[in-house]
């Protein structure tokens, strides 16, 4: 009965320690880490089942190569304009160009190598020519590791997005809470309405990834009532298949394009919502992410303006989120 006893409070300690180090405790940085539901694939698999640790999804789309030597040729830049980023940079054949947070302007450094240049085709500066308007002086090249040219505008290397089908298309997007659509002096797209992300910034200084992290509030939708929304008036989502004890997300790959994470927010940066489990949740792909009550947030991809909840329901799954972290309208 002794020894019995004694595995007995083994046990419960073991379970103690399990449940406070899920989520529930917040330590240092607020920073807690998980598995996914589902272990990824490694680099090379179908991109809809895993994700790199930069944020992209793994698997061979597009014509970029491994080592990164696929590069797309600019050619003449174009500026559209769109009316959910407002004005982007195009490549010669009308394709988005993006930016990614981990590489750096000033100097100019691309991160982005092997597997994830098979999904972001690096751009070289090959007959690169400003569009109409912009000063040529913001193009220019950046020699990346194995040796070969990148553009830059701004200073920041510049890539396209291998789920871009069509010219003109924005998947790329928010893609792993990395990945931005170019504006023409190199900073992120953004509305006019809405002050760019690093505005302000002093010049040549390099952007530390999340100093762009959106805040968070409340608004009173007609048919849902009270749901979180960040700074831009997005709708912020919760998925059914995460986990909040233990913290596990079920989204990654593919899904992330859809349903981009919420970047790590400052708590003293936040409206209306509870403080409970506002923790950061360092996702195994190496992506960070805010969550409430320990539950992952996503904005949808789907939603083009403040205020609209196309992603509410979607697959009986994604549904938006209460101030207190609670679904909002999902069938009990």
């Amino acid at each position: 009965m002794k020894t019995w006893g004694n595995a007995a409070l083994v046990l419960t300690a073991a379970a103690v320690l399990t449940l406070t180090t899920a989520c529930g405790q917040e330590k240092g940085d607020q920073t807690l880490g998980g598995q996914p539901a589902g272990a990824a694939n490694p680099a090379g698999a179908p991109a809809d089942s895993g994700a790199g640790s930069d944020g992209y999804a793994s698997g061979g789309y597009g014509s970029g190569t491994a080592d990164g030597t696929g590069a797309e040729p600019a050619g003449q830049l174009a500026v559209s304009a769109t009316k959910q980023l407002g004005k982007v940079v195009t490549d010669s054949e009308g394709f988005t160009l993006y930016r990614f947070d981990k590489d750096s302007s000033s100097p100019p450094k691309a991160t982005c190598e092997g597997d994830c240049a098979a999904v972001w085709p690096v751009v070289s500066p090959e007959g690169a020519k400003p569009p109409a308007g912009v000063d040529a002086s913001l193009l220019g090249e950046v020699t990346r590791s194995d040796g070969s040219k990148q553009l830059t505008i701004g200073g920041w290397p510049m890539y396209r997005y291998a789920k871009d089908i069509q010219p003109g298309d924005l998947n790329g997007q928010g893609v792993g809470g990395t990945w931005f659509a170019s504006a023409p002096d190199g900073k992120k797209a953004a509305p006019a309405s809405a002050e760019a992300p690093d505005e302000g910034a002093d010049e040549g200084a390099e952007e530390a990834p999340g100093t762009d992290a959106a805040g968070l509030s409340v608004r009173k939708d007609p048919k849902l009532g009270d749901i979180v929304v960040d700074s831009r008036g997005m709708t912020v989502y919760r998925f059914k298949k995460d986990s909040a004890w233990p913290m596990k997300t079920a989204c990654t790959g593919a899904c992330l394009a859809k349903w981009p994470v919420v970047a790590p927010v400052d708590k003293n940066d936040i409206e209306g919502i509870t403080k409970k489990g506002f923790v950061t949740f360092a996702r195994p792909d190496g992506i960070k992410q805010q969550t409430i009550d320990c539950w992952p947030l996503y904005t949808f991809a789907g939603d083009n303006a403040p205020g609209e909840t196309n992603g509410q329901g979607v697959g009986g799954t994604w549904y938006a989120v209460s101030p207190e972290g609670k679904l909002v309208g999902a069938p009990k």
